[in-house]
């Protein structure tokens, strides 16, 4: 059961962590365009009005993508109780495995929606 708990704690921290930090970046992206915390690309950080919406962007998403994972995670760990030690961490290690695709997803999903509305330079796309 130890072991379970483990491996359960140890699928819930990739949602736990795009809830947080999805939250947090939605809301308000970090203060200063920097290289070390925040939605780096050399697209978001063309100026504060990129750096901005890719964060407000890559927050929704997160934030969406974590409400699905998380459920899922407890679910996919529900069935596994009571089985054995190795079929807990070979599935609970899939199941992190799978989640790193809605925590990276967001990279091509951000870097769309930037291209979309900013042009090469960072300047906001005009509107007909």
């Amino acid at each position: 059961m130890g072991f379970w708990i483990f491996m359960l704690v140890c699928d819930l921290l990739i949602p736990a962590t795009m809830l947080v930090f999805g939250a947090r970046f939605r809301k308000k992206a970090p203060a200063e365009i920097n290289m070390l915390f925040g939605y780096r690309t050399a697209r978001s950080m063309k100026n504060r009005e990129t750096w901005d919406f890719a964060h407000r962007c890559a927050g929704r998403f997160w934030v969406r993508a974590g409400w699905v994972t998380l459920p899922l995670a407890v679910i996919a760990m529900l069935l596994l109780l009571g089985k054995p030690a190795n079929v807990v961490g070979l599935f609970g290690a899939l199941l992190c495995l799978a989640e790193l695709f809605p925590l990276l997803a967001v990279v091509p999903v951000t870097e769309r929606a930037l291209r979309r509305e900013f042009d090469a330079l960072g300047q906001r796309r005009k509107r007909m």
